[in-house]
């Protein structure tokens, strides 16, 4: 099968589905291609954290239905070490600026569910094993059928002809490989301790997000629904899942995360993976009629809760420059789209970083671990006591302020 279409999209996450809906609205063709299953991306646990500015957009182009009435709403979150706590109310610090807490594959079921009734295309189960022709007139995307997780198959091949790409396909898909050597500068870091990432059919313990500083290492509770939560432990780089049973993991978050007056419930563990933990960044996000969006331009750490929000600005910022481009403006933002988001991939790079040694302990064995960790313990004071400290925290944890959309 061959398809002509104005714009291509590869992945069908949250960054992908974004730029669909919005040039679906604007009247432009697009067409999505994923090498997974509907019903593998629709049920893929990730992040749960939408910022403000997130909401804000999605619900100004009528896709944030469902995400309104369903999600919760968060404004503080909690520190806990040494026994201690205390919160800081990052939405009365930043004006107001909330999270609504609702799980990554629930956006993504929301925003197929969108595209596809408004008439929009999705090409499931078929990897993209070629992108050709950026240098010239028209792209082409090579689509292969690949047998599904179910087993049925994933029909035909096809190339779609197109005028742009937008590579929304992850940090191993397929858009980013495309561009020719040079063309591109990797950053890269790989940080010194990994997590235990944990799934749990276990009601939440706490109102508030929690990061805990423990001198074994970082945990943390994060908030999925009222039935299931979300949970991290720092744990050493080569570190394996085997080597964490349930009841030891159970344990584990008990100890990290005890404070007086505070029960932790449990409950059946569905879930357990170990995070690698890095940091990437490509520059410049796009190359001829290629553009990068979200996990295909950049990695971030989970800490914060920064990476689908990332994605979904990276996807706004590109929508908006295809929008205006397809209206007559000559191009200049889709030149300038990766200069205007350089500078927000970095902001937001530094605090994940920033937020790591804040409350993760020193690594093993470093003769400067005992003086590290003092130099946490008096941020995180200052934190609890200083408003201003606490002021520039809310900023950067509650994400940038919603601006007037302009597509």
């Amino acid at each position: 099968m061959r398809l002509r279409t104005q714009v291509g999209i590869i992945g069908a996450g949250p960054a992908g589905l974004v730029v669909a809906n919005v040039l679906q609205q604007a009247g432009i063709g697009c067409v999505v291609v994923e090498r997974h299953t509907r019903a593998y991306v629709e049920a893929r646990a990730r992040a749960g954290v939408i910022e403000h500015r997130t909401a804000d957009f999605l619900a100004r182009h009528g896709l944030a239905d469902r995400l309104t009435m369903e999600s919760a709403r968060h404004g503080s979150c909690e520190f806990r070490y040494q026994g201690e706590r205390f919160s800081v109310p990052y939405a009365a610090l930043t004006g107001g600026r909330e999270h609504l807490v609702y799980p990554q594959q629930f956006l993504v079921r929301d925003l197929i569910e969108s595209f596809i009734a408004a008439g929009g295309t999705v090409f499931f189960s078929h990897p993209v094993v070629g992108v050709a022709g950026l240098d010239s007139d028209r792209a082409v995307l090579r689509c292969e059928p690949a047998g599904s997780e179910d087993g049925t198959g994933g029909g035909e091949p096809v190339d779609i002809d197109c005028e742009f790409v937008a590579g929304c396909d992850g940090f191993y898909g397929a858009a980013r490989p495309s561009v020719p050597a040079g063309r591109m500068r990797a950053f890269a870091r790989q940080h010194e301790f990994g997590w235990l990432a944990i799934l749990a059919e276990a009601p939440p313990s706490t109102t508030e997000i929690i990061y805990a500083l423990h001198e074994e290492g970082f945990a943390g509770h994060m908030l999925r629904t009222p039935t299931v939560s979300r949970y991290y432990l720092q744990v050493p780089v080569g570190d394996a899942v085997e080597n964490w049973p349930d009841a030891r993991i159970w344990a584990t978050l008990r100890r990290r995360l005890a404070v007086a007056d505070w029960e932790l419930k449990t409950g059946r563990i569905t879930e357990t993976s170990i995070l690698d933990m890095r940091s990437f960044v490509v520059e410049p996000m796009q190359y001829g009629r290629l553009f990068l969006v979200g996990d295909a331009a950049h990695i971030i750490t989970p800490a914060g809760g920064k990476g689908m929000n990332l994605a979904i600005a990276d996807a706004a910022e590109l929508a908006r420059a295809l929008t205006t481009y397809y209206a007559g403006d000559g191009g200049h933002l889709l030149e300038g789209y990766s200069a205007a988001r350089l500078p927000e991939v970095w902001r937001t790079q530094e605090f994940s970083r920033w937020l790591l040694h804040l409350t993760h302990s020193p690594s093993d064995g470093g003769t400067d671990a005992a003086f590290m960790h003092r130099l946490q313990l008096s941020r995180l004071a200052q934190l609890r006591d200083s408003p201003t400290f606490a002021t520039t925290f809310a900023d950067g944890y509650a994400g940038a302020a919603p601006v007037p959309v302009r597509v």
